[in-house]
C-alpha cells in the first residue's frame, strides 16, 4: 500500500456548507479500516472545530489555524508551532475599525475588505508577518507558517514520509500542503489554479469528491490514475 495517509482540508473540500456528511464520515471509516490514516488541515481555529465537527476524532491529528497548531484527537494535546501576533497589532487593528477580529490559539482572521487596513498594521508596526487569504477571509499570522509547515510536523509525529501521503484541497490556502503530499487532489469545486496545480481532480464537489477519491483508494491505491501523476510529474520539470 503506497499511499498509507489521506490529508483533508475541511471547508469546501471535507465539508458540504459546513458540514461534514454521514455518507463522508462512513468513507473516512472505511479508510481506516482499511490500515489508512487521516489527517484534518484546515485554517479553522481548534474550538471552532469542536463545534462544528463531530468526526473529529477519526483524525489522527489536526493541523488547525493553517498551520499554527497541532492538535492531537486521542490524548487532546495541543502543540503551538508559532506565537501569536503581538496586542500592539491587535491594537491597531481596533483603531483602524477592523471588525470582526477572530482570534485563535495563535491566528488572527478578519474578512475582506479589511485587507487594506490589516497590511497597513503590518507594515506599520514592522512585524514579520504574513497575510494569506482564504475565499474572502484575511488570516494572519507568523512569516513562514502555513497548512504545509503544520502537515510537516505531523507527518513527523506520525513518522510517515509526504511521498506516501495524498492530500486533498479547493482554495488559495491549501497549494502548500497539496505541494507537499506525493499525491494532490482538487475537489471539483477547486479553484482553478488548485485544478492546474493538482495531479488529480474529483468529478464531484466537497465531500462527494472525498467520498470518490476515498474508493479509488480503496478499490486500487490509486493505481489507475497513475498516468496522469506521471503526466503532471513531467509537465512540473520541463518547467523553467
Amino acid at each position: 500500500m503506497r499511499y498509507q495517509a489521506l490529508c483533508c482540508d475541511y471547508d469546501g473540500t471535507l465539508a458540504t456548507a459546513g458540514r461534514v456528511l454521514p455518507e463522508t464520515v462512513q468513507a473516512l471509516e472505511r479508510l481506516i479500516a482499511s490500515g489508512r490514516r487521516l489527517v484534518l488541515v484546515t485554517g479553522r481555529e481548534l474550538d471552532d472545530l469542536r463545534r462544528i465537527c463531530p468526526p473529529l476524532d477519526l483524525f489522527e491529528y489536526v493541523v488547525a489555524e493553517n498551520g499554527a497548531l497541532l492538535y492531537h484527537p486521542a490524548t487532546g494535546a495541543e502543540t503551538l508551532l508559532a506565537e501569536r501576533p503581538p496586542e500592539s497589532f491587535l491594537a491597531a487593528l481596533r483603531r483602524k475599525g477592523v471588525t470582526p477580529v477572530s482570534l485563535g490559539r495563535v491566528i488572527v482572521a478578519t474578512w475582506e475588505p479589511h485587507e487594506k487596513a490589516v497590511l497597513e498594521a503590518v507594515h506599520e508596526l514592522g512585524l514579520e508577518l504574513q497575510v494569506i487569504f482564504n475565499k474572502g477571509a484575511v488570516m494572519v499570522l507568523p512569516s513562514g507558517v502555513n497548512k504545509a509547515t503544520g502537515l510537516k510536523c505531523a507527518l513527523q509525529k506520525m513518522r510517515l514520509s509526504a511521498h506516501n501521503v495524498v492530500g486533498v484541497g479547493d482554495a488559495e490556502n491549501d497549494h502548500a500542503f497539496l505541494a507537499l503530499c506525493g499525491c494532490s487532489v482538487a475537489v471539483a469545486n477547486a479553484l482553478p489554479t488548485l485544478k492546474g496545480a493538482a495531479d488529480i481532480v474529483t468529478t464531484a464537489e466537497q465531500g462527494a469528491g472525498v467520498v470518490e477519491l476515498a474508493e479509488e483508494l480503496l478499490r486500487d491505491d490509486l493505481a489507475s490514475r497513475a498516468s496522469q501523476r506521471q503526466r503532471h510529474a513531467n509537465v512540473t520539470c520541463a518547467l523553467p
